[in-house]
Order: structure tokens, then C-alpha cells, then sequence
């Protein structure tokens, strides 16, 4: 019972963390620095996931014939429509396929 106790805990946590800058904030409009800074905030959580991605625990650089082949693909798909969401859904697909290929 105590590890459900704590997810249960856990979930309320993050749940409230996040709830109470809506709650808050909805009055309120934020100032243009703080939007200009929200700006990055997609691609720096990108570059994270893809240095997660291509890193070992022991810290080596892993990277082989779907890494490569995403990571373009996502690139170009970045360079011609400046979305993250069609970026992260392209170079996830393409790194999928070739992989399923490749093994």
C-alpha cells in the first residue's frame, strides 16, 4: 500500500505544480522577454533528447545507420518548416523504420 501511496502522492505533486501557475497566471499576460525565452525552450528539450539519445551511461557516442538517418531527416524537416512537432514525428518515424530494417 505505501508504493501506491507514494505514486498516488507523486501524481498529485506534479499535477499541482503545474496547476497553480495556470491557476495564478490566467489573468495575467506575460511580458514579451519571458515569451522571447519560451521561444527555445523546444529545441534546447530537442538537443537534450537527442545527446540522451546517442550517449551511453558510461558516456560514449553511440550512433549507427537510423541515428544518422533520423537525425538528417529531422534536420531537414526542421530547416524547411520551423515546426517541432512534424520535426520530432519525422526523425522518431524514419529512426523507427530503420532501425526495424537494419536489426
Amino acid at each position: 500500500m505505501s508504493e501506491f501511496l507514494a505514486i498516488v502522492l507523486a501524481g498529485l505533486g506534479t499535477y499541482l505544480s503545474r496547476a497553480i501557475f495556470i491557476v495564478v497566471l490566467a489573468d495575467r499576460s506575460f511580458p514579451p522577454l519571458a515569451l522571447r525565452a519560451l521561444e527555445y525552450v523546444a529545441p534546447a528539450v530537442m538537443g537534450a533528447l537527442i545527446v540522451s539519445m546517442l550517449t551511453t551511461a558510461e558516456g560514449e557516442v553511440v550512433i549507427g545507420a537510423p541515428e544518422v538517418t533520423g537525425l538528417t531527416c529531422a534536420a531537414l524537416v526542421a530547416w524547411k518548416t520551423r515546426n517541432h512537432i512534424y520535426t520530432l514525428l519525422t526523425g522518431m518515424t524514419v529512426f523507427w523504420c530503420v532501425a526495424a530494417i537494419v536489426v
